[in-house]
């Protein structure tokens, strides 16, 4: 009963964005992203160090609403983007993610999570489509938080990972999460059948739509 009870949760998350077009769909998230790295760095006390930022060859951005009533399930989705050689960013490519919990877990919460990637091997898994699982071959670790933690960061795992819930910002860890390329959104984005490797690689142009999230991240 409670598998079957957060199976349905887990598609009701899904289907709530349903109601929107593929592109709507692609260009909420894209607006929502951008929003989050404009908030991730309004305080920073408490966000991402700007030189994590700096060095970064890409980036995850995620809303995650997880929800249930003794069984739970989540779902979210966001976009990739990548550093490209030049300097510049690409375009984003959709991402999502979604699972199944245990236990009592009454009401909804909404979760924001960026993940720097910090590797070419890191953005190389996000560009070949399909599954990236965080972790294993690629280490995933919580990141350093805060403007204190400028001078003492070093390369310590392939990304790292932050979360923003209910106002409060932290380093996260993401191990075992399963983030999936989402094909239908990109084509319906972009107009074409283009894929992940085409948009992280900088092969097409960024959309007009994407503009506010790559000024976002160029300031860094």
């Amino acid at each position: 009963m409670r598998t079957i009870l957060c199976v349905v949760i887990a598609a009701l998350l899904f289907s709530a964005c349903s109601t929107s077009s593929p592109r709507e769909t692609m260009q909420r998230d894209v607006d929502q992203a951008a929003a989050i790295i404009e908030r991730f760095q309004a305080i920073p006390e408490q966000g991402i160090p700007s030189s994590v930022l700096r060095n970064a060859r890409g980036l995850a951005i995620l809303t995650v609403t997880k929800a249930g009533f003794i069984g739970s399930g989540r779902a979210g989705s966001g976009v990739v983007i990548a550093r490209l050689p030049g300097g510049g960013w690409s375009g984003p490519s959709a991402i999502g993610t979604g699972g199944l919990g245990v236990g009592f877990q009454a009401g909804v919460q909404i979760t924001e999570f960026v993940i720097v990637l910090n590797t070419p091997a890191a953005v190389d898994a996000f560009s070949r489509g399909g599954n990236v699982t965080l972790g294993g071959n690629l280490s995933v670790a919580a990141g350093p938080i805060g403007r204190s933690a400028e001078g003492n960061v070093a390369l310590q795992a392939a990304m790292f990972s932050y979360s923003r819930s209910q106002g409060l910002f932290a380093g996260v860890s993401l191990e075992g999460t399963v983030i999936t390329t989402r094909d239908d959104l990109n084509r319906d984005f972009y107009g074409s059948n283009v894929t992940s490797t085409d948009i992280l690689t900088g092969r097409v142009r960024p959309p007009a739509g994407a503009q506010r999230l790559i000024s976002a991240v160029t300031k860094y």
